[in-house]
C-alpha cells in the first residue's frame, strides 16, 4: 500500500481498468487531475470543445469497442453540459464512467462558485452515481464505478470528486476481486426456463427472432447467428440491434417498428412465437400494445429483470446475459438431435414463403425518377456501396437516422452507433470522434441532418487538433426534417418553426476549421463526392442538397398498430 494524492489515485485506477483514452474539458475543480494527466503519457486525453461532446465521444468509444468509455468534466456548468450525453448513454445502456469535479467538501451545499448537485441532477439518468465525501473511499469508489458500468445491464456511472479530496493524500492498495453485496446481477439462465423456451420453439409454426441492442452489448451476436441458422428462423432487429445479424442475409427481415420494414411488421403481427433477445418492447417497436404480436406466445431474454413483462406480458421469462442464454439454447437443441432434424430442410417452409411474398410485394424502397434531384436514400445507398458496407456509421437523429438505418446494410455489430432511446440531436459527430479514436483503421461516417450537425459542429476543431479524419455526410433539406414530415402528414403542412433556410455555408465552414468541404447539388455529383471524401486523408464534410420534402417510409402513425403503415 502506498500513499499518493487523490489525483494520482484516480489516474492509477484508470490504468487498472485498462483505460487508454479520456474525453474531457478542464476547469478549476479538476485542475489537479489535469495536471496529473500531463505526466500520464500512457493515457491520451482528447480535448473537446463542449462537455456534451465529451460524453457522446466516450459513448461512441464504448459502443465501438465494448469497453468502458471515460469522460472528465469540471464542476457546475461543465457537469450540467454533460447531462444530455449521460441520459443518452443511460437510455441505450452504454457503459461509461463520468468523472466530475466538485467544490471542496466544506463548501458543498453553500452555493459556492460553480457548485451544482450533479449527483441529484443525474440520479434519474445514471445506472449509479457517487459523491466521494471521504478520501478513504476514493479508490474503492473508482473501482466500483467501473464494475457497475460494465456488468449486468451496462450503463453510465458518475463519480463526483470534491477538489480537496483530489489534492489530499490517500492510500492506494492493490486491487482485489470486487464483490458488492447489494449488486449481484444474474448472468446464467435457469435450465428449466431454457427447456421451456426450447419446447415452445419446437411447437411453433411461425416463429420470429426479435433482437435488440442487448445482443450486441453482451457480444452474443455469433450465438444469435448460429441459432437462427440452426433453426432456420427469420430475424428482425430494433434500431439498436442493427448489425447483430447480417442485414443482407436471407433470414433477415430488417428493422421493425415505426419506420421498420413492411415484412418485419407483418411477420410480428402474424407470428405464433416471438423470441425477444435483449430488447425492451419500447413504443417505437410495438405501436399500440393491444395489437402487438396478438397471436404470439413470447419468450423474453434480458439481463435486467425489471425489463421483463414491463410493457408486454411474456410467457417464458429468461433473466440472463443474452450471450449465455443463446449459447444454452443452442446446446439444448444440439443435445436433442431428433428435434433439430425437424427444423432442417423444409423447416417453416410455409412461413418463409409468406415472408418472401411480403418482401417481394413491399420491399424497402423509395420513389425514383429520371431527374437529377438528390434523394437522401440514394446517398446512403452510395455510401454503402462505396464502403462495401464496412464503415462505422454514426447518426444524428431524425430523418437522417432512419434513412441510415434503412438503406445501409450492416453486416457487423458495433458498426451502427445512434441515439435510440433519447433521440439526441448532436450525438453523431462526437460519437464518430470516439469511434475513430478507438478504431483508427476504420472508415467512420456521420450521417447527419443540416440542423442536427449544428448542435456540436464546433468539434471540427477537435478532429483537426487530433488528426481524426471523420467523414460527415449532411443530408441538407433546410428543414427540421422529421418534425416537418409530421407537420406535412398530420398538421396540414403548417411548418411551424421547422424551416431552416438560414444556415451556414457548410463547405466554407469546414474549410475555416481546416477540414475539406464538398458539395453535391445533383444526383450525378453524389458518387464522385463520396469517392473524393473517402480518398482524402482529412476530415471531410459533404453537403448533399437533397429533395426538400422527402419523407421516411414506411411509417406507423402515432397511436396506430404496426400493421397500419403508410407506404411509399
Amino acid at each position: 500500500m502506498t500513499t499518493i494524492t487523490g489525483a494520482q489515485a484516480v489516474v492509477n485506477c484508470l490504468r487498472e481498468e485498462g483505460v487508454k483514452t479520456i474525453f474531457g474539458y478542464p476547469g478549476g475543480a479538476v485542475i489537479d487531475l489535469y495536471d496529473e494527466l500531463m505526466d500520464a503519457t500512457d493515457l491520451e486525453h482528447i480535448l473537446v470543445r463542449h462537455e456534451q461532446a465529451a460524453v457522446h465521444a466516450a459513448d461512441g468509444y464504448a459502443r465501438a469497442t465494448g469497453e468502458v468509455g471515460v469522460a472528465l468534466l469540471t464542476s457546475g456548468p461543465g457537469a450540467t453540459n454533460g447531462v444530455t450525453g449521460i441520459a443518452t448513454a443511460y437510455l441505450d445502456s452504454i457503459p461509461i464512467v463520468i468523472l466530475t469535479g466538485q467544490v471542496p467538501t466544506p463548501l458543498i451545499g453553500n452555493d459556492a462558485f460553480q457548485e451544482v448537485d450533479i449527483v441529484g441532477i443525474t440520479r434519474p439518468c445514471t445506472k449509479h452515481n457517487f459523491l466521494v465525501n471521504r478520501k478513504e473511499d476514493l479508490v474503492q469508489v473508482m473501482r466500483e464505478a467501473f464494475h457497475i458500468a460494465r456488468t449486468g445491464r451496462p450503463g453510465p456511472v458518475l463519480v463526483d470528486l470534491p477538489k480537496d479530496l483530489i489534492k489530499a493524500q490517500v492510500k492506494f492498495d492493490d486491487k482485489k476481486p470486487l464483490r458488492m453485496q447489494s449488486y449481484q446481477p444474474n448472468y446464467e439462465p435457469h435450465p428449466g426456463q431454457i427447456a421451456k423456451a426450447g419446447e415452445l420453439i419446437t411447437q411453433s409454426q411461425r416463429p420470429v427472432l426479435y433482437v435488440g441492442g442487448g445482443v450486441i452489448l453482451s457480444d452474443g451476436y455469433q450465438e444469435l447467428r448460429d441459432l437462427a441458422k440452426l433453426l432456420n428462423m427469420p430475424v428482425t432487429m430494433t434500431l439498436m440491434g442493427l448489425g447483430s445479424y447480417p442485414g443482407d442475409d436471407d433470414l433477415s427481415m430488417g428493422m421493425l417498428g415505426m419506420h421498420g420494414t413492411y415484412t418485419a411488421n407483418m411477420a410480428v403481427s402474424q407470428c405464433d412465437l416471438l423470441i425477444s433477445v435483449g430488447a425492451r418492447f419500447d413504443d417505437r417497436v410495438t405501436g399500440t400494445l393491444e395489437t402487438f404480436a396478438p397471436h404470439a406466445k413470447i419468450i423474453h431474454i434480458d439481463i435486467d429483470p425489471t425489463s421483463i413483462s414491463k410493457n408486454v406480458k411474456v410467457d417464458v421469462p429468461l433473466v440472463s446475459d443474452c450471450k449465455r442464454a443463446l449459447a444454452e439454447l443452442l446446446k439444448w437443441f444440439q443435445n436433442s438431435s431428433s428435434t433439430v432434424s425437424e427444423f432442417r430442410g423444409e423447416a417453416f417452409s410455409d412461413w418463409h414463403a409468406q415472408i418472401n411474398s411480403w418482401k417481394e410485394a413491399h420491399p424497402l424502397t423509395y420513389q425514383k425518377d429520371d431527374s437529377d434531384i438528390i434523394k437522401p436514400q440514394y446517398v446512403v445507398e452510395m455510401l454503402d456501396e462505396l464502403t462495401n458496407g464496412e464503415a462505422i456509421i454514426t447518426t444524428e437523429v431524425g430523418q437522417n437516422q432512419m434513412w441510415a438505418a434503412q438503406f445501409y446494410r450492416y453486416a457487423h455489430p458495433r458498426h451502427f452507433l445512434t441515439s435510440g432511446g433519447l433521440g439526441t440531436m448532436g450525438y453523431g459527430f462526437p460519437a464518430a470522434i470516439g469511434a475513430k479514436m478507438a478504431m483508427p483503421e476504420k472508415t467512420v461516417i456521420d450521417i447527419a441532418g443540416d440542423a442536427s450537425i449544428q448542435m456540436c459542429i464546433q468539434e471540427l476543431a477537435t478532429v483537426k487538433q487530433y488528426n481524426c479524419p471523420i467523414k460527415i455526410a449532411i443530408l441538407n433539406n433546410q428543414f427540421l426534417g422529421m418534425v416537418r414530415q409530421w407537420q406535412e402528414l398530420f398538421y396540414e403542412k403548417r411548418y411551424a418553426s421547422t424551416v431552416m433556410d438560414v444556415a451556414p455555408d457548410f463547405v466554407a465552414l469546414a474549410e475555416a476549421y481546416g477540414a475539406v468541404g464538398l458539395r453535391a447539388t445533383k444526383k450525378s455529383d453524389v458518387k464522385a463526392v463520396i469517392q473524393e471524401a473517402l480518398s482524402t486523408d482529412n476530415t471531410v464534410l459533404m453537403d448533399f442538397e437533397i429533395s426538400r420534402e422527402e419523407g421516411v417510409y414506411p411509417m406507423v402513425p402515432a397511436g396506430k398498430a404496426t400493421t397500419e403503415m403508410l407506404l411509399v
